[in-house]
């Protein structure tokens, strides 16, 4: 039988967490500039994304320009990309099966053990999402650490880890969390349905007289 309310703190953590993969796709603020060991400060603040790279002045004008060619990219965006954007996938059609199991929805009718199973089958889902994006961010955070730490990058090229990255690895936790939830919200048990052994009557014991 599934816990109702744990069923709905699932789905609105996992769906949460969704939506935090979609703003960090989207932000450009996936690295910033950095002003560590004695970077000289400027009027000028440099972060990129996936898509685009901008520069940020003093006086609060900000131009972006977007990547003119995904063949010269890095890999590393490019498989970040990939990931987040099957993240995205994966999460709305998890968002789409989880909303047709939940208790408080009027699919399937009365019967709970197929509800029950679509949910848990929407959390897999919503899990598979978080773990793509938990791996895209890990992988892009390596990538910015390796080059901040190594003597061999110019003391002015060097970047550190932006707000896409951090709403990138809240959004991962949040729908790991929520599809763990969903998963454990439903309880299988004989089928969702509890069997209780039949009652068998003593057969009487007939006695002739005679």
């Amino acid at each position: 039988m599934a816990n109702s309310g744990l069923q709905l703190l699932g789905f609105v953590l996992a769906f949460c967490g969704l939506i935090g993969i979609i703003t960090s796709t989207a932000l450009p603020q996936w690295k910033t500039s950095s002003y560590a060991d004695g970077n000289i400060l400027t009027a000028q603040a440099i972060y990129e994304g996936l898509w685009m790279s901008c520069a940020a002045q003093s006086t609060g004008q900000v131009q972006c320009k977007v990547y003119d060619s995904m063949l010269k990219l890095s890999s590393t965006i490019q498989a970040t990309r990939a990931l987040m954007i099957l993240g995205i996938l994966l999460g709305t059609l998890a968002s789409v099966v989880a909303s047709v199991g939940m208790k408080c929805t009027t699919c399937f009718g009365d019967d709970e053990v197929k509800k029950g199973k679509v949910a848990t089958i929407g959390g897999v889902i919503f899990i598979i999402s978080g773990l793509a994006v938990l791996v895209a961010t890990a992988w892009y955070g390596n990538n910015i650490a390796q080059e901040f730490y190594n003597p061999f990058t110019p003391t002015n090229s060097r970047f550190e880890f932006g707000q896409a990255l951090f709403i990138g690895w809240a959004a991962a936790a949040l729908s790991l969390l929520g599809g763990a939830f969903l998963c454990c919200s439903w309880t299988k048990s004989n089928g969702g349905r509890q069997a209780y052994p039949r009652s068998h009557s003593a057969p009487s014991a007939a006695k002739n007289y005679v």
